[in-house]
């Protein structure tokens, strides 16, 4: 082959290169705005997959049923709280700016426990007791300190409502993927081409995990919610649902509840007999710290690495790239932790002692 038809081959190479590189990265790049939801869709559908074979062999045999049932009652359960949610967030702030405009808006005044509070209590006594005397000048005092919390809860209803509509797609992907044949052959075939003859076992890890973490943080986060939720209701709390999903926020981002009870129980101690505060006091605690008990009960179960890995997983893949964080963060550290072991056992065969022959 003379040097000319060499030199051609090599560009042709290289053109070559460039074009799948080129082809791979425009996909990509269309593919991105698309990227969270489709992953969402990918966790959903692996969550579910074990309650729709249940469904469908209930059923008869219809999986398309049985998937439509389960994206039907996802969608309601996202659906019509988060509705009723939102309207009643829409028509408070209304109501509140009709009654402030027609200066029928009040705060009612601090009870003296408030000042008891330890640390704070004499400033938030102080503060409140403005407001509930001269309402309009503690809205000019503190204008700049509301305006910024105005537009931090403004954001979060914003950021709120795109959640919602991802989390409307991903399930509807999830229930799509859940009927489309050879889906779960094609996860494995798609781990044996990186892992080879332990591509199998590297596709369990990520359905175990999966179901980990759905159980052992969306699971403990709607009990906790759920657990406080109703205290909160039975004893009195004004804007009690607003609370309970402070709480079922705070649980699956991992930030303990607790910062969000605490301040309640003070509130409850502020209005109530000391008896009945202490009653609620010691059962709001109780949820809050409930994650303590059932997080070891239900993110490792099962699984075929150790819980600390998991939660190390669900904690840093939350810090490194937000909610989604919480499944691929686990998932990769679970694999990641198994190939380690896999490493570290490869070669602890004993080899067999050499003698040195005499010269």
């Amino acid at each position: 082959m003379d040097s000319k038809s060499g030199t051609t081959s090599v560009y042709d190479t290289m053109i070559r290169m460039f074009m799948i590189v080129l082809i791979v990265g425009w996909c990509l790049a269309i593919m991105l705005p698309f990227f969270h939801i489709m992953l969402w869709g990918i966790i959903i559908a692996i969550a579910f997959m074990p309650i729709h074979q249940s469904l469908s062999k209930k059923l008869g045999g219809k999986p398309k049923l049985a998937a439509t049932l389960i994206v039907l009652i996802s969608l309601a359960i996202i659906i019509i709280p988060s509705w009723l949610f939102l309207d009643s967030v829409v028509e408070g702030l209304k109501a509140m700016k009709a009654d402030y405009r027609a200066g029928t808006l009040t705060i009612p005044p601090p009870a003296e426990k408030v000042k008891t509070w330890p640390v704070i209590g004499e400033k938030v006594y102080a503060a409140w007791l403005s407001g509930s005397e001269n309402l309009k000048g503690f809205l000019l005092q503190y204008k700049e300190q509301l305006s910024g919390i105005l537009k931090k809860i403004a954001k979060g209803l914003m950021g709120n409502v795109s959640a919602i509509l991802q989390m409307v797609g991903a399930v509807i992907i999830a229930g799509i993927l859940l009927v489309v044949e050879g889906v779960g052959e094609g996860v494995r075939r798609f781990f044996r081409k990186l892992a080879g003859s332990r591509g199998d076992e590297f596709a369990d890890i990520a359905k175990l995990t999966v179901g980990n973490v759905v159980k052992g943080v969306l699971g403990v986060a709607i009990i906790q919610a759920l657990v406080i939720g109703i205290g909160l209701l039975l004893a009195g709390i004004p804007f009690a649902g607003l609370w309970t999903l402070l709480v079922f926020i705070f649980a699956v981002l991992q930030i303990p509840p607790t910062l969000v009870v605490i301040p309640l129980v003070a509130y409850l101690f502020s209005v109530k007999e000391t008896a009945p505060a202490i009653l609620w006091a010691i059962y709001l605690l109780a949820g809050g710290f409930s994650d303590n008990v059932l997080k070891p009960i239900l993110l490792g179960k099962g699984a075929p690495v150790p819980m600390l890995v998991i939660f190390i997983g669900v904690v840093g893949g939350f810090v490194f790239s937000g909610f989604i964080g919480l499944f691929t963060g686990a998932i990769i550290m679970s694999i990641g932790y198994k190939m380690f072991l896999g490493w570290l056992n490869s070669n602890n065969v004993p080899e067999a002692d050499t003698e040195i022959a005499p010269v």
